[in-house]
């Protein structure tokens, strides 16, 4: 495997490194790699990498999709907040209590 030299580390990542490394009980260059590998979007699995199956800085896959009717609820609900008064929201000087009722 080839052997890769990263220059100009400044402190606070150097810091969180080394914090990882001591937390985990892994080496700096284990903490590195691992690091390397998620932001690559590679897993290792069985001691052969392989691409994860959606990309890194593709979140929809994980967190799904919204239909037209959902899409158009929530603008709704947006524009509603928009417009209302701050006391509608939430009612001043009234106790808790009164506001589960």
């Amino acid at each position: 495997m080839p052997d890769i030299m990263i220059r100009h580390i400044d402190r606070l990542m150097a810091e969180r490194i080394k914090v990882l490394a001591k937390e985990r009980q892994w080496s700096i260059n284990d903490v590195v790699l691992q690091a390397l590998r998620h932001g690559l979007g590679v897993s290792e699995s069985n001691n052969l990498l392989a691409e994860n199956l959606r990309e890194s800085r593709d979140l929809s896959d994980a967190v799904g999709h919204w239909d037209a009717g959902e899409r158009a609820a929530f603008q709704e609900a947006m524009q509603a907040l928009t417009v209302a008064r701050s006391e509608q929201l939430a009612p001043l000087n009234r106790p808790v209590s009164e506001l589960l009722e």
